[in-house]
């Protein structure tokens, strides 16, 4: 059965260069996964995580006209395995807004409380610039 572009299938780690490693596929294809799709952090030497002949699941990313297939391996990881994502990031100070008030409400403390952060910038911007500039010195 051909797969397509976002299955998810299993593989043998082929052969492993610096930057991916080669997995053979269903039917005898063969696809690459780069080094950053290894896994969910920085991966400084891809041995760390993978040897030749392991059995690993892969999500296919893409497949171009020439042949080529595009393979990761975190990608094919369940969702939820504890990692935060982009959208799970909840900014600091939201946590002092109360989720029972309206939005008005909230979005009146967030513009107050960016309003205070922007002065306090540009207090603190104002005296570094004031403090570092050059200064003329006497009949030079």
């Amino acid at each position: 059965m051909p797969f397509e572009v976002g299955d998810v299938v299993e593989g043998t780690v082929l052969n492993i260069t610096d930057f991916g490693a080669f997995i053979q596929l269903p039917e005898g294809k063969t696809g690459l996964v780069h080094i950053s799709e290894v896994a969910n952090t920085y991966v400084k030497n891809i041995r760390e995580h993978l040897k030749e002949h392991d059995k690993v699941k892969v999500k296919v990313l893409s497949m171009d006209d020439n042949g080529r297939i595009s393979l990761s391996i975190k990608k094919a990881l369940p969702k939820n395995n504890g990692e935060k994502g982009p959208r799970d990031f909840v900014w600091q100070s939201n946590r002092n807004y109360n989720a029972n008030s309206s939005f008005e409400e909230r979005l009146l403390k967030f513009l107050k409380d960016s309003d205070e952060r922007q002065q306090q910038l540009r207090k603190n911007f104002d005296s570094k610039r004031r403090n570092t500039g050059y200064r003329k010195s006497n009949g030079y």
